[in-house]
């Protein structure tokens, strides 16, 4: 989940690059670090623990003009955050260079076969291991010598390799973590996601399992790990750089919450022509479908709790079943599919290891994959048999926000599209015009910043919160709970309410708020006589209710109002006020919100 990115050109790139890891820094902030290689074929490195800021103290009053340079923003594996452990790592002459995402399985027995040929290890890092195979396989050719390596180690690694005796080449190397190459005609760039050269080239490769790069100022080549020329097609980003920029918000999260009317907009109307859903790089027709039985939806985090509402949304419209899992879990339970089963990952960033390996089996097994994702050219959009985007644009902050919502708008839109290739739903003119209200709904909600920041201040030193709700919005119980978690560290459970006497109840005292969703549903009395029961136990009650709806105050600390919709669609609205709470909870603690402690935002390691 680290973050890597490397340059070669004619222009200075010490800039260049701790730019590219600001952009990058989401995906781990234990340490940085920036290798360099001058004009006259010095090595600069520095390195700094903690957060990129560190790194950039070092760089103060730096002069030196390079044109070649590889830099890293960590989120630390194998050995303890700390300079020693920070990346980049040499080999023992100091000659080869390297950064790298990923876990190496198998570095202890090379690193023992390493020590016993000579080698000397400077940190407790799985990486270093690979600096040293270099150095080991090194016989006059850097792209052999990289070659060698990595067919000796096992395990997932994007890496950038740079020979400070050869300062014409940069090498980049790819399995199981994403890696993308950029470039224009005098200059060419590696990162670990787009953002991080976006301000310099559209121009993008996106660079497949077992493939290795090599980057020259005026070239780029591509093989595979029999070294075996590639031809690649780029492709040309139409994300406007500012998109990935924080334009006047206190945090990424906080402006990702405020484009949320228009990621869902713009993903809903991507899915539109003439008032009826299409898809069209999904690919799927009546004849792969007609003896569908099953769905099962695969995801992590944030994007598992979208796919949870997914299960009602589908069951509802299709009629058939849907699991929902863990991708975690999914891929070592050898679940049941073959050729009439129907797969669909959900991820932001299309990278996320769990989920790509569910993907991966799902095919084997002979299953059609779906992903939705929100990358364009990520691992699972290239791998799936049908993809569809999401399009939230960049999502920076740590805290998923509009790519949950933006997944919601796609299910739904997904589920009619299903329902009318199966010949069981004719109504998707109705569900446009009712999906096309929500975007306007969810800036109402969004706007009624004083009840958030009245919560904020009057429970923001709480140590336990309960999140509750039935039906379509106990996912948003559950995603309510995780997002407080994620970035204010209080400790907070999501339950569905019904199930709150089974145990969560046991947490209840005047200072435990719950956040109930209450909004207009038929389930509304049963939610009202879970509330009775925990102010019974003088329990605080937030309520997430209807508008018009004066008999909640009865029984409410606080209430937010969202703008009357059919409880179907309701998790649209429902949610905005759970994310909200939490980032003014967040913010009034002092909390790093963009940068959580111990998280990342996309996770490439099992």
């Amino acid at each position: 989940m680290c973050g890597i990115v490397g340059y070669i050109g004619n222009r200075d790139c010490t800039e260049i690059l701790l730019g590219g890891l600001e952009k990058l820094e989401y995906r781990g902030y234990d340490s940085a670090g920036l290798a360099l290689v001058d004009v006259d074929n010095n090595i600069i490195l520095k390195k700094a623990l903690g957060k990129l800021v560190n790194l950039k103290e070092e760089f103060k009053g730096f002069k030196n003009e390079c044109h070649l340079g590889i830099g890293h923003t960590r989120w630390a594996t194998h050995g303890r955050p700390s300079v020693k452990n920070a990346h980049p790592h040499l080999d023992c002459q100091e000659r080869f260079i390297l950064v790298h995402n990923g876990i190496i399985e198998n570095y202890e027995e090379l690193k023992e076969e390493l020590i016993n040929n000579g080698h000397t290890f400077q940190s407790d890092t799985d990486t270093e291991v690979i600096v040293h195979l270099v150095e080991e396989n090194f016989d006059g050719d850097l792209l052999e010598a990289v070659k060698k390596t990595i067919n000796t180690i096992d395990g997932a690694y994007a890496l950038g390799i740079m020979d400070i005796k050869d300062p014409e080449i940069l090498i980049a190397a790819r399995h199981g973590s994403p890696l993308v190459v950029g470039g224009n005609e005098d200059e060419k760039f590696i990162a670990s996601d787009t953002p991080a050269i976006l301000k310099y080239t559209r121009k993008i490769f996106y660079m497949d399992d077992r493939e290795i790069a090599v980057l020259k100022r005026n070239s780029i080549y591509f093989y595979d790990y029999e070294g075996k020329k590639i031809e690649k097609m780029h492709r040309i980003l139409n994300w406007d750089p500012l998109m990935a920029e924080k334009a006047g918000y206190d945090h990424f999260m906080l402006k990702e919450i405020y484009e949320q009317p228009r990621a869902v907009r713009e993903t809903l109307f991507s899915k539109i022509k003439k008032e009826k859903f299409f898809f069209e790089d999904l690919k799927i027709d009546k004849e792969r479908l007609k003896d569908l039985r099953k769905i099962n939806i695969v995801a992590c985090g944030t994007s598992y709790h979208a796919s949870l509402i997914g299960k009602f949304i589908f069951e509802k419209v299709l009629r058939i079943p849907v699991d929902v899992d863990y991708a975690s879990e999914f891929r070592y339970r050898d679940p049941i599919l073959d050729k009439d089963s129907v797969v669909i990952v959900v991820s932001q960033s299309g990278e996320t290891m769990d989920t790509l390996e569910a993907l991966r089996i799902a095919k084997d097994k002979g299953a059609y994959t779906i992903a939705i994702v929100n990358v364009f050219g990520s691992t699972m959009s290239r791998e799936a048999d049908g993809v569809i985007y999401t399009i939230a644009g960049p999502e920076i902050g740590v805290a998923s926000t509009k790519a949950f919502t933006s997944q919601l708008m796609t299910l739904y839109s997904l589920s009619v599209y299903l329902g009318e290739k199966l010949g069981i739903c004719f109504e998707s003119d109705n569900v446009v015009r009712t999906l096309k209200t929500l975007s306007p709904m969810i800036e109402t909600v969004i706007d009624d910043v004083d009840i958030y920041k009245q919560i904020a201040t009057n429970y923001h030193k709480a140590t336990d919160f309960l999140y509750l709700g039935r039906g379509i919005n106990y996912p948003v119980a559950l995603e309510g709970a995780l997002k407080l978690k994620e970035i204010s560290y209080i400790h907070a459970e999501g339950y569905p309410a019904g199930e709150m006497k089974h145990g969560p109840i046991a947490l209840v005292e005047n200072e435990v708020p719950s956040v109930f969703v209450v909004n207009k549903s038929p389930l509304y009395k049963k939610v009202i006589s879970n509330i009775q029961e925990i102010s019974a136990r003088d329990g605080i009650i937030i309520s997430i209710a209807t508008n018009g709806d004066n008999l909640i105050q009865k029984y409410s600390n606080k209430v937010i109002y969202i703008p009357e919709i059919e409880e179907f669609y309701s998790p649209l609205l429902t949610v905005i006020p759970t994310q909200l709470i939490a980032y003014f909870i967040a913010k009034k603690r002092g909390a790093d919100i963009d940068k959580p402690r111990n998280l990342a935002k996309s996770v490439t390691v099992e």
